[in-house]
């Protein structure tokens, strides 16, 4: 239950603990000494001062037990349409329950998409449309919502247009907007943490022929990674009736603590945050920098060199690792703050063609905003029940209101502010529909997380960001709400219409 001791957890919650991995690089193929083999905290920990923690409930014997790096990271199918014609792809998707080894020698039942989890990756191009049934064999209703997806209202996935038991629907996305990485998950009011917690997640990817031009790493060197938090029992089932700094088992495309096979050359990975409330910290072992070359909308208008990486639920990084600087051999560790997530194992030569040009895409000139608005995001305790209502501008989601009224092909600036200072509760804040710009934070610049064209960004207590945003082509009822999804699930989401 989500109650106010809960939620005092929640606020500025880094994903596994507090802030402090080991360099961990090592040329040969033996494990580091590593002092928590697991990577898993013995408490949750948290940005800024005065929020509670609890202890951590006992992993399973199998995940005790479990060596790490022993399994080798799975990399997302691809979906095959079922049929495509000029201009159009067509796909069926089933949403059923399954059961999954996650934790090796563990079947842990899951909600997937297709029977997998991570779900199948959906690869679309610019200008060619995509049509998709999503046919819910589950026992309660679900939807699908095309996260960071510019796509009309009817299939954006809203959160009271529910699929229900047994029923299907069909969702069009036209992929009029640039390659990007984006992810489809559920959306379903109340129940959108539960659902995404327990597997309805996958990878969408839209390519586009400028990009292609670029020469950037592609094809098998091209890999997605999911990576989100889980807390199981003793029996492999996970628990989600918990604070969420008791998810300390840290997952890879549905592995734990995996290995990952690559050639002496250059690797795009795509790094999407699924995890339905938390932050990673990310860096490599040895204190490589990563490239950035892209952030939730896209290329960025030139590559950045980032010593470490900070990613909040729903957000994804697109970076390029160059392993031809190792030898064969070498053992390259992808380390969250509490330690490593995923091992790169090193393991042959191979010819590279590819490259990381100086310029990516530049971005578009802003043009003029015309309404600047105030939101804020926070918390309700007034009620005196056991959980608390989480606001937007002071009220909580109601889907027979419309909060804001935006006029089609306008463009807003938005200051969006975290209102929960006095609980010390971080939030994040993701808008439905279209990319923003961030334009600055606390009347400072941006910081180099807001790079880019941005759908989710993260707002510490007490802060505020001004972003701005273009309203073209579609008209209709979306939402804008926090993505950390246990907020939302407590009315944390506001409803805005677009009208011609």
């Amino acid at each position: 239950m989500l109650n106010r001791r809960r939620l005092l957890t929640l606020g500025g919650l880094t994903l596994g603990g507090a802030l402090g991995g080991a360099v961990l690089l090592q040329t040969g193929r033996d494990t580091p000494a590593i002092a928590n083999q697991s990577g898993l905290p013995g408490h949750g920990a948290h940005h800024g001062a005065g929020a509670a923690g609890t202890g951590v409930k006992a992993a399973p014997a199998a995940a005790r037990a479990a060596a790490p790096f022993s399994v080798q990271m799975p990399v997302p199918p691809v979906l095959r349409p079922t049929r495509s014609f000029p201009g159009v792809d067509v796909y069926q998707l089933a949403l059923r329950p399954a059961n999954a080894e996650i934790l090796p020698g563990v079947n842990t039942p899951v909600l997937t998409y297709g029977g997998q989890f991570v779900g199948p990756t959906i690869r679309a191009r610019t200008g060619r449309r995509v049509k998709i049934t999503y046919a819910n064999q589950l026992d309660r209703p679900t939807n699908v919502h095309l996260h960071g997806g510019h796509v009309p209202a009817s299939s954006d996935g809203h959160p009271m247009d529910l699929i229900q038991p047994g029923q299907s629907q069909l969702y069009e996305y036209p992929n009029r907007q640039q390659g990007a990485t984006l992810w489809y998950h559920d959306h379903a009011h109340h129940l959108e943490a539960e659902h995404v917690y327990r597997g309805l997640h996958g990878f969408y990817l839209i390519d586009d022929d400028a990009e292609k031009s670029l020469c950037l790493p592609s094809g098998q060197y091209d890999v997605p990674i999911m990576l989100r938090n889980a807390l199981f029992d003793a029996n492999g089932n996970l628990v989600s009736d918990t604070d969420p700094a008791e998810r300390t088992t840290i997952i890879a495309n549905g592995k734990v603590q995996p290995y990952f096979q690559v050639a002496a050359r250059k690797y795009r990975f795509r790094l999407l945050n699924s995890a339905t409330e938390g932050i990673f910290r990310l860096s490599l072992g040895d204190g490589t920098p990563l490239t950035q070359i892209a952030s939730d909308g896209g290329l960025l208008p030139a590559p950045v060199s980032r010593n470490d990486l900070r990613i909040t639920s729903g957000e994804r990084v697109d970076v390029v690792v160059d392993f031809s600087r190792y030898p064969v051999g070498t053992q390259v560790f992808l380390n969250h703050t509490t330690g490593p997530v995923l091992r790169f194992d090193v393991v042959r030569q191979a010819p590279d063609n590819s490259r990381v040009p100086a310029q990516l895409r530049a971005l578009p000139a802003l043009p003029a905003a015309t309404v600047v608005r105030e939101v804020s995001l926070g918390t309700d305790f007034s009620g005196g029940g056991p959980i608390p209502v989480g606001v937007v501008s002071g009220k909580p989601f109601d889907p027979e209101r419309v909060d804001i009224q935006i006029k089609r092909g306008t463009t807003e600036i938005w200051n969006v502010t975290n209102a929960d200072g006095e609980y010390n509760f971080t939030h994040n804040f993701h808008m439905h529909l279209v990319q923003f710009r961030v334009l600055g934070r606390n009347g400072g610049p941006p910081t180099a997380d807001d790079a880019g064209r941005k759908d989710t960004l993260i707002i510490p207590p007490g802060e505020s960001v001004r972003v701005q945003a273009t309203f073209s082509d579609y008209v209709g009822r979306y939402v804008y709400h926090c993505h950390f999804l246990e907020h939302s699930a407590i009315g944390m989401m506001a409803q805005m219409e677009i009208v011609p």
